[in-house]
């Protein structure tokens, strides 16, 4: 076992507060959005001590005691999960992630045409899905998937704009995934889009609807929000579309490979598959891929999948997901008594408030803080 230290990603939409506290940092003037706890080739993390080996470079070079036999033969050389906090003090993108299999072709794509990994244009980082689980540690709220189109419609129902009353028909005549799409389409696509001026203009009849009595006053109070994050930004209005989610701490939400979604405000830690792959369709000043997020999307409308927790042993709560890159394991550790942590493979061990003796089978201890993380090998085996 050893300590882990995150790579920070200073991204405009963070927070200058949250991540600073869990880890112990010195707050600075810069927002930072996310920590990085994995072995991610664009961002590792360092193993603590004089050498800071990446964990990256760790892993490559020895597979079979950080990973084990099993998760090397599926996975390759590689740590098969991320772990990340994330802080959002302002709305994220609207982008969706792709399957393995339009990865793989995308990433193929993109370096035949030579576009170089670190090109801020470059949609595909890796070869990867990225699925992911959101754990709450505050209040979170975000927006994620399609909704039912007769919700939909019902909130565009007695809307005057233009835009408004052609979504509410296209919504009405087809409401199947091929109207889902044509509707989200029209919103996002090139060519389709409505101007910014049209964006405005619609984003105030939303204004004088909450002020006024609304049929979603969560509806009219998201597009406000997101206009007035990402003024003009057509991707506002898609939170007409798409379900509006609060997780409050201890909740958590899977996010599947072709789900659209933007998350609003809020602290929690996120694990996915590894993978850095985002394709956009507004509310970002990053690269956008309109063409790629659109093949990628999927238009089924459906409610958010909320994750139960499964009890094991005393203290820990696993949150399973219906992929086999990772799964999050919570453990409320008491001073009364020893805790026995699941799971045998690799892991990434995170404190998030007071301190935690590991212990490995083999008598191996590491003490970790609140904000302080260590890579567990699988030569570890369980901690008991």
């Amino acid at each position: 076992m050893q300590g882990l230290e995150p790579a920070l990603q200073g991204y405009a939409w963070g927070s200058t507060t949250a991540i600073p506290e869990l880890l112990g940092l010195a707050p600075g003037q810069d927002p930072v959005a996310e920590a990085w706890f994995g072995g991610h080739p664009s961002s590792s993390s360092h193993l603590t001590g004089d050498g800071r080996e990446s964990l990256h470079a760790a892993i490559a070079s020895r597979p079979g005691v950080l990973l084990g036999a099993d998760v090397a033969s599926r996975f390759g050389a590689q740590l098969p999960f991320l772990l990340k906090v994330i802080a959002a003090a302002r709305p994220l993108s609207l982008q969706v992630h792709p399957s393995v299999e339009l990865a793989q072709d995308g990433y193929a794509r993109e370096d035949a045409r030579g576009v170089p990994l670190d090109d801020p244009r470059r949609s595909y980082r890796d070869r990867n899905h990225k699925p992911e689980l959101v754990y709450a540690l505050t209040p979170f709220e975000a927006l994620v998937g399609f909704r039912a189109p007769r919700r939909t419609a019902e909130i565009l129902r007695g809307l005057s704009h233009p835009v408004a009353r052609q979504l509410h028909k296209t919504v009405t005549a087809d409401p199947s995934p091929t109207g889902v799409q044509e509707a989200f389409t029209r919103l996002v696509g090139e060519g389709t889009r409505p101007t910014p001026r049209e964006v405005t203009e619609l984003a105030e009849e939303f204004r004088a609807r909450l002020r006024s009595g609304s049929p979603s006053p969560r509806t009219d109070r998201a597009v406000d929000l997101l206009e007035r994050a990402y003024p003009g930004d057509p991707g506002a209005v898609t939170a007409v579309l798409l379900n509006p989610v609060t997780l409050h701490p201890g909740e958590a939400l899977f996010v599947p490979a072709g789900a659209v979604h933007a998350y609003l405000d809020g602290t929690a830690v996120e694990i996915m598959a590894n993978s850095d792959n985002v394709l956009r369709a507004g509310l970002t000043s990053k690269h956008v891929d309109i063409p790629e997020l659109l093949r990628a999307v999927d238009c089924v409308a459906a409610p958010p999948i909320r994750i139960a927790p499964e009890h094991v042993y005393d203290a820990t709560d696993v949150y399973y997901v219906p992929v086999d890159d990772f799964e999050l394991s919570v453990t409320d550790v008491t001073p009364a008594r020893a805790c026995r942590l699941p799971s045998i493979g690799p892991r990434v061990a995170l404190c998030l408030d007071g301190s935690v003796r590991l212990r490995a089978a083999s008598g191996e201890e590491l003490e970790l803080t609140a904000g302080r993380a260590a890579v567990v090998p699988a030569a570890a085996g369980v901690l008991p």
